[in-house]
């Protein structure tokens, strides 16, 4: 139960950073998302592994770090955070958003595609900095993923909206923020995205394969490897 808590607590903070940035009208609302991001890796990865996006979850299952059993729990536990974030976020901020994102034709084609390239580098990202046996002690991957994701919103936000993850869309959609039509482009590109960064994972790693563990044990396996830079214990997404 502490996994999935974790979960959904990393996934209200991003969720509720997004939601109160952009109805707020910040231009700065990506760095403010990807630092937010950052920090919630950090806090939840030594738990859970800090997934707190469905379409990483497929990526880390495929890749072989998550149990079959688990899955399902922790994208509902991304899920309910993300609903929760954009409804006290909309309490929060109590102004109405711009008219909800959504694009059609040829611009719903360049959004399908920007959010599967970017989803993809993010799941790639995190499969690389905070699964490989190759990056046994680094105390960079919290700061990766969250610049990913600051860049791939500078880089694609005005042409999909900036979303890179499932659960994201249903709170930004909930919010107000993206249109209920745009929904099944994020489900269709984030998850397919992730789930090809898992295969280029494993490509591109045929000797970093594994039998999938359970959570608790790869949880442990990371909180005893120490930060170089610090005394604290090392909080590492699985």
């Amino acid at each position: 139960m502490r996994k999935y808590a974790t979960e959904f607590i990393g996934t209200f903070f991003l969720v509720f950073t997004i939601c109160t940035t952009v109805l707020s009208g910040l231009s700065v609302a990506p760095l403010a998302i990807g630092l937010v991001l950052a920090a919630m890796v950090f806090a939840g990865g030594h738990i859970s592994g800090a997934h707190y996006n469905p379409a990483v979850t497929v990526a880390v299952w495929i890749r072989g770090r998550l149990p079959n059993r688990e899955v399902l729990p922790y994208m509902a536990a991304q899920v309910a955070g993300a609903a929760a974030a954009a409804g006290i976020a909309r309490l929060v901020v109590d102004r109405q958003p711009a008219a909800a994102f959504q694009v059609s034709g040829r611009h719903l084609v360049a959004a399908l595609v920007a959010e599967l390239v970017v989803t993809f580098a993010l799941a790639y990202v995190v499969l690389n900095v905070a699964t490989s046996k190759d990056h046994p002690n680094n105390s960079f991957y919290g700061l990766a993923i969250g610049f990913t994701v600051l860049a791939g919103a500078f880089a694609v936000g005005g042409v999909s909206g900036g979303v890179f993850n499932p659960a994201v869309a249903l709170g930004v959609s909930t919010a107000g923020l993206v249109s209920w039509s745009m929904i099944w482009v994020y489900l269709v590109a984030n998850l397919a995205g992730g789930a090809l960064a898992a295969v280029a994972f494993r490509a591109l790693n045929p000797a970093d394969l594994e039998v999938p563990r359970p959570v608790e044990e790869l949880a442990g396996e990371i909180a005893s490897r120490s930060l170089p830079m610090s005394g604290f214990k090392k909080a590492r997404t699985a």
